[in-house]
């Protein structure tokens, strides 16, 4: 249950992030996966993370303080982003520093479109970050596009296309920002985290 949720900070750089006392949720995905809206969703604010109808709109690692107890970190998207060749370039490195040299990022939540066939882009990035030893989570957006028939059979060819890399598949959740479906899971997913890691 999220009681209070407000901005700490943006930066580029991992060592300027807050101190590393508590522990830190990310969420990525590829461009115009939902990913600002499914934070508001799961905050219960509807402007905390910027959304907008032109993806790419967060280029910075934003950090969100949640209940004074964790942090909530949006990171730049990747994928097609209408943004320039620098701003890639310097995406990459950012997103890449935070990722492996964070200690207390106690999960990182990738965001697939659930509409979608698996793209290549979200397989690779998945792989990478499954071969740093990030601890890592799926969640399917954007659920409420479509039957749930249709979304559950593209979680299914999702995990056999991951099955050609992977022994055990990450945690998956399938969520819709307009209908709130997988707050609760996503939530208490993260205190599971919490708890467990304080044992």
């Amino acid at each position: 249950m999220i009681k209070s949720a407000a901005f700490v900070t943006s930066n580029t750089d991992y060592k300027k992030c807050p101190p590393a006392n508590k522990p830190e949720f990310a969420f990525i995905g590829r461009s115009n996966v939902g990913k600002s809206s499914l934070i508001n969703m799961l905050t219960g604010q509807k402007k905390l993370a910027k959304t907008s109808a032109r993806p790419g709109k967060t280029q910075l690692i934003n950090h969100f303080i949640i209940n004074e107890k964790w942090y909530l970190v949006d990171l730049p998207g990747y994928g097609w982003a209408k943004v320039s060749k620098t701003q890639k370039a310097k995406w990459g490195p950012m997103v890449s520093d935070y990722l492996t040299h964070r200690e207390n990022l106690a999960c990182l939540f990738v965001l697939i479109d659930s509409r979608l066939e698996p793209q290549n882009i979200d397989i690779e990035f998945i792989n990478w970050v499954g071969e740093q030893g990030i601890p890592m989570a799926l969640i399917f957006t954007k659920a409420d596009k479509q039957t749930m028939n249709k979304t559950m059979a593209s979680v299914a060819l999702f995990k056999r296309t991951m099955k050609n890399t992977w022994e055990d598949l990450p945690d998956m959740m399938i969520t819709s920002a307009e209908s709130g479906v997988g707050k609760e899971e996503v939530l208490n997913f993260i205190q599971e985290v919490m708890d467990n890691s304080t044992n």
